[in-house]
């Protein structure tokens, strides 16, 4: 009855992997204005492929020539989106530094970080807990995060408790923007970091917690926020965030970032 239907090993991969990608492109942008956008293209798509089965040719036409010029407006209106969109794509590559053979290949295996440079950090997040002192500090891991360093002033210093509440304290000239640290130094201190564009985040995180998701969203860094309003510890990875979390845990997750 079906003899007319051949179906074989490529053409079930071709649909497992167009519908992977579709999936990734609708996991990537629905949290952003452009999913609007995609979707409407996504119907005239459809539409098009519709009309031309039926064999409308003026309609099939004339959606045929707006998906083609419009494609190219797209690419252009949305470059920022899409180039993120391809950072999340390659990061997500090299995201899992000691799972992955192609991470091991391109050299970005990591170390964690020690016990004493997590103990500095800890105490400085706590003593700035308790002062409600505004932070924000970015934990590199596998992703290179030269283009947001260089945003800021480099220090190359070791991770250190007096040297982390100098820098944030309110009235110091580095405390606005971001801190930077690698596994055992403090890269640098007042750098920008991108911010997120999910429409989903909670209206009282402010732009601390919104540039933290942002960069999280770009790389496999995590953050750490310390709220100046409330005194509250986030962590944030992967663009998901644990709000008011206590030090055991952050130490916690911490340590989880770098395995």
């Amino acid at each position: 009855m079906f003899d007319f239907i051949h179906i074989t090993f490529i053409d079930i991969l071709d649909i497992v992997l167009v519908g992977l990608l579709i999936f990734e492109i609708i996991r990537f942008f629905r949290k952003t204005s452009v999913m609007g956008v995609f979707l409407g293209i996504l119907a005239i798509y459809v539409t098009w492929l519709i009309v031309r089965a039926l064999n409308m040719k003026l309609l099939s036409f004339i959606l045929g020539q707006i998906l083609g010029v419009g494609v190219i407006a797209l690419i252009i209106l949305f470059q920022p989106e899409i180039r993120r969109f391809l950072f999340s794509l390659g990061n997500r590559i090299k995201s899992a530094p000691r799972r992955s053979f192609l991470s091991r290949l391109i050299g970005s295996q990591q170390h964690g970080m020690d016990v004493t440079s997590l103990g500095e950090l800890t105490a400085a997040v706590r003593k700035m807990s308790e002062t409600k002192t505004g932070a924000l500090i970015v934990l590199q891991h596998g992703s290179r995060l030269d283009r947001y360093i260089e945003t800021g002033d480099p220090l190359n210093a070791r991770i250190n408790r007096r040297l982390i509440e100098n820098i944030f304290f309110k009235n110091a000239p580095l405390h606005d923007g971001a801190m930077i640290l690698s596994a055992d130094s403090v890269l640098a201190a007042r750098c920008t970091l991108p911010i997120s564009e999910n429409p989903d985040i909670p209206p009282q995180f402010g732009m601390r917690h919104k540039a933290a998701i942002g960069i999280t969203e770009l790389t496999d860094a995590s953050v750490i926020v310390v709220s100046e309003e409330t005194g509250e510890i986030s962590f944030v990875e992967g663009g998901e965030m644990q709000h008011d979390i206590g030090l055991n845990a952050l130490r916690l997750a911490i340590e989880n970032s770098y395995k």
